[in-house]
């Protein structure tokens, strides 16, 4: 009699055990990154009434008679499958995509989040909301190397771009074959000298009388010639494909110019390169457009993006975007084993196995999207769907409960 009053109770724990992680789950519908979690129930010891037996010549076999003694929670699982996304159009919101982690630091502990709330904190570390710092790899002279021990991502507002000075240009379009003597064009190329200061390149062609040949002229932004080598007067184009007699030359900057543009290999004045090697003189209207100028005036950091592969890109004053750093995803060979934190983070557990880190769209990591946010995977429909169960099933316990009550009281009431 007593066994069904212990089975029972067993029950009513196991239930008991199965209505807080719904509720827990519930509870946190609206969690960013929050991960729901599922009760798995296994019987416990069974009692053997009668032993089986094997069968014989004379008589067939017995199966073993057996009573169990209850319900036991065997495991509690977390569910990683993917949550809804939530676009919220913050830089600093990021989502993972796929498999993998954030990697926060908090103190001297390395913590694990699926949770991409993030923000700056007053030294423009980006932190979680309990401050937990973001960890990734940094930039060196414009570039992040993934090799190297991740730290604090710290993004450098106020940041100052030092100028490049321009060393090349490069001029295509078309001049038409159909021009007549004394037609002229024109382009311009902002160029940069040393400090930033920025300078306006104008190349005149002028169609001269002689077929195929074109004058060009090359000045600054005060209409002074520049002197370049070679001589650039003329260039001529072969009249059956279109190419000019020259590929590329180099103008000496102004006397006014020259003291603020210097080779920043040799510290002499420089001579920037200009390349018409693919400027053509075919049929059609002329029109010339500058490509490939580089060089670039001082800028400071404005604001920053991120890319699928977690780079994160300063975009500078100056037009210029550069990387900052990159984050860092942390995978797995069993995510469930992991230890919870909480904050919506875990550690490292006994049987997770160790952190695998690396960029995000390698190594079976997922992809980042900024601006949006994973949500919680909770399924309403589902754990509403488990509360009545596990309800139920506290219910038909606890009325086993009652039912051997009321036959024990009987068998007290046979002496009466």
């Amino acid at each position: 009699m007593l066994r069904s009053m212990f089975s029972a109770i067993s029950g009513l724990r196991a239930h008991q055990t199965k209505l807080d992680v719904t509720g827990n789950n519930i509870a946190n519908v609206n969690t960013v990154g929050f991960k729901s979690s599922q009760t798995v129930f296994e019987d416990t010891l069974s009692q053997v009434i009668r032993n089986g037996s094997s069968p014989t010549a004379q008589s067939g076999g017995t199966n073993p008679a057996q009573v169990g003694l209850g319900v036991k929670v065997a495991g509690i699982t977390t569910n990683f499958g993917q949550g809804s996304t939530q676009n919220t159009g913050r830089s600093t919101d990021f989502m993972i995509s796929g498999d993998g982690f954030f990697v926060t630091s908090q103190g001297n502990e390395t913590l694990f989040t699926r949770a991409g709330s993030f923000d700056y904190d007053g030294v423009g570390n980006l932190v979680t909301p309990d401050g937990a710092q973001l960890m990734g790899w940094m930039a060196q002279d414009g570039a992040v190397s993934s090799n190297g021990p991740i730290g604090p991502l710290t993004i450098p507002f106020g940041q100052v771009m030092a100028p490049e000075p321009s060393t090349r240009g490069t001029l295509t379009g078309n001049l038409s074959k159909d021009a007549t003597a004394g037609t002229q064009a024109q382009s311009q190329m902002t160029m940069y000298d040393s400090l930033g200061g920025a300078h306006q390149i104008t190349l005149a062609f002028t169609k001269t009388a002689t077929p195929n040949e074109w004058s060009l002229a090359v000045s600054d932004e005060n209409g002074a010639p520049l002197a370049t080598t070679p001589s650039t007067a003329s260039v001529t184009f072969d009249p059956a494909t279109g190419v000019p007699s020259i590929g590329t030359f180099s103008f000496a900057p102004s006397a006014a110019m020259a003291p603020s543009w210097r080779d920043p290999a040799t510290g002499l004045a420089a001579s920037p390169d200009i390349d018409i090697s693919t400027l053509r003189q075919f049929g059609g209207k002329t029109a010339l457009t500058p490509d490939d100028v580089d060089g670039n005036a001082m800028g400071t950091l404005q604001s920053i993006s991120l890319s699928n592969d977690g780079t994160i890109v300063g975009v500078y004053s100056n037009s210029i975007r550069e990387p900052i750093g990159k984050l860092a995803l942390a995978t797995f060979a069993n995510p469930s084993g992991l230890s919870k934190a909480g904050n919506t983070s875990y550690r490292v557990g006994d049987n997770s196995g160790q952190a695998v880190i690396g960029e995000a769209g390698s190594g079976g990591r997922g992809s980042l999207t900024a601006g949006a946010l994973e949500m919680s995977n909770v399924d309403l429909a589902e754990e509403f769907t488990g509360l009545i169960v596990a309800q139920r099933g506290f219910q038909a316990n606890s009325r086993v409960i009652t039912s051997s009550d009321e036959i024990l009281q009987d068998l007290v009431n046979l002496k009466r």
